[in-house]
């Protein structure tokens, strides 16, 4: 029988060690089932409302980083080694120390229990709860919100508050005065880990070799991550579990073995060299974008609607590349940009383009005993125009129905070049080559824009399903070129012909079409 190394984590200040944890064992479920300790609740089982919510520490550079995560879908073996806070925890940790405030209190409102967290004095403070059910995952929010923001100086935003909670959802409270209660942390009397005290102790838990065998692998190196793949094809692979953890919840699948790939330091790092962007396949989403943001400024909003702040610190780029979802938003993006993934294996690496990595319906090229170690992304070249567009029901923390990333290379009142990457409308991501072909050499003119617009919807037949029918995300698609004309034409835009969806949907919502 394979077994499993004992889990071992810091928390209240104190190493917690918990033998025989199976490797498909939910944080969650150790939290609530096998410690007692139910004050963090379990709402979806998937990752999107955020009443699981938890606060991961881990050392990095001499420092503690501080990560808001759900519980309910991250593996609990994927914490070993690192600090953990519950809701339970912030009026019970010794860690958590009294430090003078960086401005006077603005509030003469009196502390309303001793003890208490700011995260969860300004909510008593600001009428944040009601019902109460989501408030401990939006109190560890907004106390990993205080972590890397209060405690480092700087006061909370507004814009910054509504950004880290997106993936912390309330049915009956309403966000304003939970917002407030964010902004209104870094007036209340100032509480800090006391990170002298703690890194010591996370190191105390480092491994100094990683386990050959066993229920869950973790090697440390890209050498031993690429030897534990050969020795063991069979084991399922798994980052952040941003997904797997949705087929342990929903779907009830067990898994006898897995393989993490984010504890090999070559799969955490970033860099640029030779006119490019390199993302290690275990680098968190978060940091994936940050990077991604940095060299193109534009793509804020579409990272921020890459689900909530908790699966982006979480989740990874490789892992979201590699499981080939045709609704994953990365991949579009990436596409447009020209990506290449790395993929190794002991018997060494090979570099492909992203769009041909796959090859059907969360299907792809990847042999059994290779890996997806890092994403090449071209850095911007001169007269490059990028704009990425994401369509769903909900803004926030929600899936594409359509995904379009456009990124155009225009002079002189000429397309000169085009690359173009499509989600949502096909059984995987996908380049539009069909509708590049119809930009490229081209007057960008709206004459121009119609024909692309007629291949783009040409080139894809979409299905219909529970997000939106086929009809509707051909339209989409359309519509979403049109909208990239007429944002680079300014005020003076020639203006373009009704889309499709406007007819279609009066079609169908004649009284007789409804009966």
């Amino acid at each position: 029988m394979t077994t499993t190394r004992p889990l071992r984590f810091i928390r209240r200040g104190q190493p917690v060690t918990l033998a025989h944890v199976p490797p498909d064992r939910t944080l969650l479920e150790v939290l609530r089932e096998d410690l007692g300790h139910t004050g963090t609740k379990e709402g979806c089982g998937e990752g999107d409302c955020g009443a699981c919510t938890v606060v991961l520490g881990e050392a990095v550079d001499g420092r503690v980083r501080y990560r808001a995560v759900n519980s309910c879908i991250r593996l609990a073996h994927s914490i070993d080694g690192m600090a953990l806070w519950t809701v339970e925890d912030l009026d019970q940790d010794p860690l958590l120390q009294p430090a003078p405030p960086a401005t006077p209190p603005s509030s003469g409102a009196p502390s309303s229990a001793p003890g208490l967290h700011p995260a969860q004095e300004a909510m008593v403070q600001c009428h944040g709860s009601q019902c109460g059910f989501c408030t401990p995952g939006f109190v560890m929010s907004l106390f990993g919100m205080y972590q890397n923001h209060v405690c480092q100086g700087r006061a909370v935003t507004r814009e910054q508050a509504v950004h880290d909670l997106s993936g912390n959802l309330c049915r009956c409270t309403g966000y304003r005065p939970i917002l407030d209660a964010a902004e209104r942390m870094a007036a209340l009397p100032r509480m800090q880990v006391d990170e002298a005290q703690l890194l010591p102790q996370l190191a105390s838990l480092s491994r100094p070799e990683p386990a050959a065998n066993g229920a869950y692998l973790a090697p440390v190196t890209l050498a031993e991550l690429l030897a534990a793949r050969a020795a063991h094809p069979t084991a399922q692979v798994v980052a952040g579990a941003t997904d797997v953890g949705l087929w342990i919840t929903k779907q009830h699948r067990q898994f006898a073995q897995m393989l993490d790939v984010t504890r090999a330091q070559e799969l955490r790092r970033m860099g640029t060299q030779g006119g490019r962007l390199s993302i290690g396949a275990a680098v968190p989403l978060a940091d994936a974008f940050d990077a991604l943001q940095a060299h193109w400024p534009m793509l804020h909003r579409f990272a921020a609607r890459f689900a909530g702040l908790p699966v982006r610190n979480s989740g990874t780029l490789g892992g979201n590349v590699a499981n080939g979802s045709p609704i994953g938003d990365s991949m579009p993006l990436l596409i447009a940009l020209g990506a290449s993934v790395v993929l190794a294996s002991l018997r060494g690496e090979r570099t492909l383009a992203l769009e041909d990595l796959y090859t059907g319906y969360r299907q792809n090229v990847m042999a059994p005993d290779e890996l997806l170690v890092r994403i090449e992304v071209p850095l911007p070249a001169p007269g490059e125009s990028l704009a990425a567009y994401k369509v769903s029901k909900r803004l926030d923390d929600d899936i594409s129905a359509v995904c379009l990333v456009l990124n155009l290379d225009i002079a002189d009142g000429r397309v000169r070049r085009a690359r173009i990457g499509a989600g949502g409308v096909a059984a995987t991501p996908a380049r539009a080559r069909q509708t590049e072909a119809a930009l490229a050499g081209q007057p960008w003119t709206v004459e121009t824009v119609e024909r692309a617009a007629a291949a783009l919807q040409a080139e894809f037949q979409p299905i219909s399903d529970m997000r939106a029918s086929g009809e509707y995300r051909r339209a989409v698609l359309a519509g979403l070129l049109r909208r990239f004309w007429l944002e680079r034409q300014g005020p003076q835009a020639v203006p373009l012909p009704v889309p499709l969806p406007i007819p279609v949907l009066l079609e169908q919502l004649r009284p007789e079409a409804l009966a």
